[in-house]
């Protein structure tokens, strides 16, 4: 007897870093964190222990989210730094480009500067 499993796609909502460079001071130029919310699907959930040289092993996931993505996710998807996903921020490490979507991958936990404005 075969069983058919019927998976739904998680929802997603929730916010996105981007990181422009900004000069702060004359000749100093650091990044400066945005987040926009988005809506999406969840498209794969799992995650991978990753041996280090450490006392504990890190913890990274290897989670595809699929964003609808708005005009600014276009033109500026190569600034996007890190997703709000399930209470803690995540690396993106790539970003495909399937108009009207953007599918996220995405990480270890993203250690880099916090967000310094909003933007919806």
């Amino acid at each position: 007897m075969s069983r058919r499993w019927k998976f739904k796609m998680a929802k997603f909502y929730g916010p996105i870093g981007y990181a422009e460079t900004v000069e702060t001071r004359p000749g100093v130029w650091e990044e400066q964190i945005t987040e926009r919310m988005y809506f999406g699907d969840l498209t794969r959930n799992m995650r991978r222990l990753q041996s280090a040289e450490t006392l504990n092993d890190d913890i990274n996931v290897a989670n595809e989210i699929s964003i609808v993505a708005d005009p600014f996710a276009n033109e500026n998807f190569h600034s996007m730094r890190y997703v709000g996903f399930m209470g803690a921020k995540w690396k993106i490490s790539n970003v495909e480009v399937q108009y009207p979507r953007l599918i996220l991958t995405i990480g270890g936990v993203y250690h880099g500067d916090e967000q310094t404005s909003s933007a919806t």
